[in-house]
């Protein structure tokens, strides 16, 4: 008799480590401590901002004054541009574009006084660069709503002086990437409201 109950326990743990070896096998990896991630089909970048239009980032500028600058050289031909400039007078307010969450105030060499605002979803950022200031109470963390102020048109980091611009950047982003990483995208088609031209 306990032979036998030793025998369906031992087939019992050889069923277990079987189903878990298999499991080990023809499933697909996840990070070790965080759970699987439902598969997701592919969101064209045309559906962008979770379903709604980008507004235009510059105070009082229409969407016609907006020109395609994506893909021009940058230092001598260096570099390509990723983003769209929106030429403006020196201190115009800069509204947020679209809903988001502030997610890093920073300043560098190249992009100056910058906002990163990531969507809800954390599936964009929206990047505003050169900024001459931050709105008053401007902070990581906070909640903003389309038209929110965000700072003002400046000519810092390699902007050049006097060159007041607003460089508006747009990233495709996994909810959790970093604020600095992502793919960037032309924002020109969602600013201007029509296709790129190139």
């Amino acid at each position: 008799m306990l032979r036998r109950l030793g025998l369906i326990a031992l087939g019992a743990v050889a069923l277990v480590i079987g189903i878990w070896i298999a499991m080990l096998v023809f499933l697909p990896d996840a990070p070790r401590g965080a759970p699987a991630k439902p598969v997701v089909a592919p969101v064209a970048v045309e559906t962008i901002v979770e379903g709604a239009p980008l507004a235009m980032p510059v105070a009082g500028m229409p969407r016609e004054a907006v020109t395609e600058s994506w893909g021009d050289p940058r230092d001598n031909g260096l570099r390509e541009h990723h983003g769209t400039d929106i030429a403006a007078p020196a201190s115009t307010p800069v509204v947020a574009a679209a809903a988001g969450r502030v997610e890093k105030l920073w300043s560098s060499a190249a992009g100056g006084m910058t906002v990163y605002v990531r969507s809800p979803k954390r599936t964009w950022t929206y990047y505003y660069a050169h900024l001459s200031g931050y709105a008053s109470g401007l902070r990581e963390g906070q909640v903003i709503k389309v038209g929110d102020p965000i700072g003002y048109v400046g000519d810092t980091g390699n902007a050049g002086a006097g060159n007041y611009h607003l460089h508006f950047g747009l990233t495709r982003t996994a909810p959790e990437q970093h604020w600095y990483e992502g793919r960037p995208v032309d924002p020109y088609p969602y600013l201007a409201g029509k296709p790129a031209s190139r």
